[in-house]
């Protein structure tokens, strides 16, 4: 295990010891050919190529920490991690992204790297993500949104979806917009109501030509929350489902979990806010 993966029994990461400093590093990446952010056995994750890349372009073994993971197949615009590396690396952060990116595929972009404050950490400093989701609604899919997009021809009834969307800002429980990690039984989960409940603080929808998009920002996100709150939307504007069943979603945590799960290739983490 390296000095980077101790955590305190408390769940707080310890700052770097003493030799080494914290770097914070913004990525941008296309989730299409990935296990999504997470390490995985036998590599395939995000996580695992930026800390081969860091290993092949300064010999320093360290382990990348995000802001949080995302499924494969999904994309990021601006994912944040941090990393500790020897004081003696006096790199600047052009150097060290220049470094970096000449070590990773083309798919996985590292956009900037800061030095920051020892005690720093990108997963439990931050209080907020904004993700969009995009949708094609053209009747033939363009070859240049395969895998960047989920292609939903067909009438959708607007003012359904935008009341949806009315309901969805502000405090709820979204155990029923939400799946399972596995970490504890179902029945578990929804014994505990303070691990379920979200604020959201924005839902913009924009029809931007051929593109329907869907954008979210809030305290957290649970596992799958996301597509199943765009599935679940679209179930409604497709005249599948009433509006009264999407309310019911976020007021009846005792229900029944939707099953409407958006495609990953139409997700993007946007930004992951940090402060007040």
């Amino acid at each position: 295990m390296s000095r980077s993966d101790v955590e305190s029994k408390a769940g707080m990461q310890r700052g770097p010891e003493p030799g080494f400093k914290r770097l914070k590093l913004t990525i941008a990446y296309c989730g299409t050919p990935w296990r999504g952010w997470q390490s995985q056995e036998g590599g395939g994750g995000v996580q695992d190529e930026i800390n081969a890349a860091i290993r092949k372009a300064t010999r320093i073994d360290t382990r990348v920490q995000g802001s949080g993971r995302t499924d494969a197949g999904v994309h990021a615009l601006a994912q944040v991690a941090h990393c500790d590396v020897p004081e003696t690396a006096r790199m600047s952060g052009e150097s060290w992204a220049n470094a970096l990116n000449a070590c990773l595929p083309l798919t996985i972009r590292i956009l900037s790297v800061e030095d920051t404050a020892p005690c720093y950490h990108a997963r439990f400093d931050a209080t907020g993500k904004s993700y969009r989701y995009r949708i094609w609604r053209p009747r033939m899919l363009s070859p240049f949104e395969a895998d960047r997009a989920w292609h939903v021809y067909g009438p959708l009834d607007m003012d359904a979806l935008r009341w949806c969307c009315e309901k969805i800002v502000g405090t709820h429980n979204f155990i029923r917009l939400s799946a399972n990690r596995g970490d504890m039984p179902e029945t578990q989960r929804r014994t505990l109501p303070d691990k379920t409940t979200r604020t959201i603080h924005r839902v913009d929808l924009r029809e931007n030509g051929d593109v329907l998009e869907l954008e979210f920002e809030g305290d957290g996100f649970l596992y799958k929350m996301v597509r199943l709150i765009v599935g679940s939307l679209l179930h409604v504007a497709r005249g599948r489902e009433p509006k009264e069943w999407f309310a019911s979603l976020l007021s009846d945590p005792t229900g029944p979990q939707s099953n409407q799960t958006a495609p990953a290739c139409g997700l993007y983490l946007v930004r992951v806010n940090y402060g007040s």
